[in-house]
């Protein structure tokens, strides 16, 4: 096997040295902010497996950029909001990553450093799908 330039981990390393990272309980603290929107990128499967953050948005990983280009036929009109955009996955890693990617492309964002991973322990409500009969 090749030998990698560099790994997952300093890519996210790198990606967290020039992102905004909001703590768990600073995001508990603004969920009622009508200016904020929480983007959970997990998969599908996760926010089925763990529940979600209420009133979050739910953006796959692979759409991202997509979604928020104005110009990209996938443009999702959530992302044309003047709001405060915080991107969350299960642990910090995918979300660093995009919120790298997003800043790049000239989209101001931030990421929940902890990820979902912390957030029920620290008292951050969760809500889960309801189950199809």
């Amino acid at each position: 096997m090749t030998k990698l330039k560099t790994t997952a981990a300093a890519m996210v390393e790198s990606a967290r040295a020039r992102i905004k990272e909001i703590e768990t309980k600073d995001l508990i603290g603004r969920l009622d902010d009508p200016d904020l929107v929480i983007v959970d990128i997990r998969d599908i499967r996760e926010r089925q497996r763990s529940g979600f953050i209420p009133g979050s948005f739910h953006a796959p990983r692979g759409m991202i950029e997509f979604w928020v280009d104005p110009e990209s036929p996938y443009f999702k009109e959530v992302f044309g909001q003047d709001k405060t955009f915080v991107f969350h996955c299960a642990s910090g890693w995918r979300s660093a990553l995009t919120v790298a990617t997003l800043n790049d492309m000239g989209f101001k964002a931030a990421h929940l450093r902890e990820g979902f991973s912390t957030w029920a322990e620290q008292g951050g409500p969760v809500t889960f799908p309801e189950k199809k009969d």
